[in-house]
């Protein structure tokens, strides 16, 4: 395949306004299919966030193979602030040529579609982010694309478990209907697996581990920048979140998460008790839970592949190794440095020729190497 052309193909014809998308010269199809979140009221939500519309109703892409009667499902998973699909086009039509499965793009709660749209204004962000400058102080990483998600995660660091809460309860609540045979396009199965990147993957490895309803015991999981525990990761980006939030973020989990888990009350309850919470909380850092964490890792790393990138500086690749590999037997990480300049953000940029038939290449490395992982 040709990334950068398929890239700008797909690009062209894509919107999640449209029920049913036909791509030129192809017998997959991309549906955008209604999904409605099941909000929670109490403690797992914020009061304010559920006032969100958006959040709360939205359209998830579905890639349809060639063989609509096939019975394996790719969720694909992005990363944090992401606004747009567009970068995610060419990663499901290539999973889906090349497994013969149906893909499943979902949002992570209050990212992409599930947003306001002013989030992603320049004309509405940039005063926000003025204002934060001027009141807090210069920001390192500051820009109206992450001025949003900045706000918010400095306000409540604990909006970044509850947005991976409510997404997990969004996907047990989708595959299961698919697994149920309620799915409008898809047929029945259980047959999923996941390919997830940057933080989705740290999403991805909790709902794994904890393994909701049984839905993921065959399931493999193959990871493309991401893998590693969160106190490896370095968030502060001008696309991700700016160095205050991240400070904050950092701060909050890695010091006084633990404390606040005390007393009798549904979340704390669910984090102490629960496989997915206690997951969730041996992910935070290595030496948190590390047999809890270790035990179960053990026991998936016939299911886990990843390829981290030897230049990636938000998720290093050395946190991922320290993550995946202490136990690594059987090559669970592969670290690659792409012949191009290239970010965490956007590993495969688009180029002019001939440059461009670099990242063509490098594509086609990483996701053959995917597919047949996942095949």
């Amino acid at each position: 395949m040709e990334y950068t052309k398929t890239f700008n193909e797909l690009k062209s014809v894509f919107s999640i306004d449209k029920e049913k998308i036909s791509i030129p010269d192809s017998d997959i199809k991309i549906h955008n299919i209604l999904f409605q979140s099941e909000v929670p009221l109490n403690e797992f939500s914020n009061k304010t966030d559920t006032l969100i519309n958006e959040n709360r109703s939205f359209s998830y892409p579905v890639f349809t193979p060639g063989n609509k009667g096939s019975d394996k499902v790719i969720l694909l998973l992005h990363g944090l602030n992401e606004r747009s699909w567009v970068k995610y086009l060419v990663w499901a039509y290539y999973l889906a040529q090349f497994t013969d499965s149906y893909v499943i793009l979902f949002p992570i709660s209050f990212h992409i579609n599930r947003s306001p749209l002013s989030w992603k204004d320049p004309r509405a962000m940039i005063p926000f982010m003025k204002y934060r400058n001027s009141s807090l102080g210069e920001i390192n990483m500051s820009s109206f694309a992450n001025i949003a998600i900045s706000n918010r995660l400095t306000e409540d660091p604990m909006r970044f478990f509850k947005s991976g809460y409510q997404t997990s309860s969004d996907i047990v609540k989708l595959l299961s209907g698919v697994r149920n045979g309620e799915h409008e396009i898809i047929p029945r199965t259980a047959n999923f697996n996941i390919f997830a990147y940057s933080i989705g993957a740290f999403l991805a490895e909790i709902i794994l581990m904890g393994n909701p309803e049984k839905l993921f015991s065959q399931s493999k999981l193959f990871i493309f920048c991401g893998g590693s525990v969160f106190s490896n990761m370095q968030g502060s980006s001008k696309l991700i979140m700016d160095s205050l939030a991240f400070d904050r973020v950092h701060s909050y989990y890695l010091n006084d998460f633990e404390k606040t888990l005390t007393g009798k009350s549904p979340l704390v309850d669910f984090l102490h008790t629960s496989q997915i919470g206690m997951a969730f909380r041996s992910m935070i850092d290595l030496g948190r839970f590390k047999t809890f964490r270790e035990n179960i890792l053990i026991k998936l790393r016939d299911q886990i592949h990843s390829i981290s990138l030897l230049k990636d500086s938000v998720i290093p690749c050395r946190g991922v190794i320290s993550t995946l590999g202490s136990f690594d037997k059987k090559n669970i990480v592969d670290v690659l440095d792409f012949p191009y300049a290239y970010n965490h953000e956007n590993p495969f940029p688009i180029f002019d020729f001939p440059q461009s038939k670099k990242v063509d290449y490098w594509f086609e490395r990483v996701f053959a190497e995917a597919t047949l992982f996942l095949a």
